[in-house]
């Protein structure tokens, strides 16, 4: 959905609209600029009026899980940036509890991936590292990323604080009070 909206705004661009994009990472930062979208870094712009973007799992709540694609730090970054948050979604990403799907992506600095991966272990997470092509994937960060194997989350927002309490943990694919509005398609 996030891709499909990238394309949309370039079209919208061409046709006059005048924006400046912030992209979370250097697929959509290529994308836009093929497109033909302004692009700004973060501390160009101060802040961001509106963030679209999509999700991987959204609940009742209007919670999410994002990290599939593996930019969820920056996503987080840029959303709390913004002043509206406003998720992209097909109705198969609608779930009726976060962690339906089973995976949680956590991102990891990679010397702390030991520790991260037996504190995830305690906490009843199922962590793997992330192989893309046969090799640990590496976020735009530098960083690693854990797929935590997981049960639906009975309460996602104490989850998050017991993993981002795990030294080495960067960031969780956990986005709880942020969105605004989601729009399924």
């Amino acid at each position: 959905a996030a891709t499909a909206f990238v394309h949309a705004l370039g079209v919208a661009v061409k046709g006059g609209l005048r924006v400046r994009g912030v992209p979370t990472s250097q697929v959509t930062a290529d994308l836009a600029t093929q497109l033909g979208i302004p692009l700004a870094r973060l501390d160009e712009v101060g802040q961001i009026d509106v963030t679209f973007d999509g999700a991987d799992e959204v609940d009742p709540h209007l919670d999410l899980i994002k990290g599939y694609g593996g930019a969820m730090v920056r996503e987080k970054i840029v959303a709390a940036s913004s002043g509206r948050l406003i998720i992209l979604v097909g109705a198969e990403k609608l779930v009726p509890v976060l962690g339906s799907r089973g995976i949680l992506p956590v991102e990891v600095v990679p010397f702390g991936l030991p520790l991260c991966q037996r504190c995830l272990v305690e906490l009843g997470c199922r962590p793997t590292v992330r192989v893309v092509e046969g090799r640990p994937f590496v976020t735009d960060n530098g960083n690693q990323i854990l797929d935590c194997g997981i049960s639906p989350i009975p309460d996602p927002a104490a989850l998050e604080q017991s993993i981002l309490s795990i030294p080495g943990v960067v960031g969780t694919g956990l986005f709880i009070g942020m969105a605004a509005t989601v729009h399924v398609q």
